[in-house]
């Protein structure tokens, strides 16, 4: 499964020396919770299993290593993720982890472009600058979400 390694790689955790810190992009409910999450170096949140918050944890966090161009309504990724190759793979299998994953966040993405646009307007802004991005694999990637 490809999230179980995300555990022990906690790469999108931390920050390398070197570069500037990551303002973690909160949704307005999750501002309201967190005020700011910035990883300096390492995420506060970051336990030696992976993210302490559990189902709190932010969504520009749940979304990862996936990016989303609202413009565009495009899904791209994280080049610099390692689970990227096995999750690719994995969207071949409409039940896979990679699918519900990517399913979910559709869902979201849907929801969130009626009730918080100004989240994912910022989150690609802070994503399309931080990380070296490209586009998702996949026949269509424009959004699919259950109806």
């Amino acid at each position: 499964m490809p999230f179980d390694y995300c555990s022990e790689c906690k790469r999108c955790c931390n920050v390398d020396a070197g570069y500037e810190p990551l303002e973690i992009t909160l949704t307005a409910k999750e501002t309201k919770a967190f005020n700011s999450i910035c990883i300096q170096t390492s995420c506060e949140y970051l336990g030696n299993k992976g993210c302490t918050l559990g189902d709190k944890k932010p969504y520009s966090c749940k979304m990862y290593p996936l990016v989303y161009n609202p413009s565009s309504q495009e899904l791209l990724y994280d080049t610099d993720c390692p689970i990227m190759p096995k999750y690719i793979a994995q969207l071949r299998s409409k039940d896979s982890e990679a699918s519900n994953h990517l399913l979910s966040i559709q869902n979201s993405i849907a929801l969130l472009t009626k009730v918080d646009i100004d989240f994912l307007d910022r989150n690609f802004a802070v994503d399309q600058e931080y990380f070296e991005i490209k586009k998702l694999p996949i026949p269509s990637t424009k959004l699919r979400h259950r109806s």
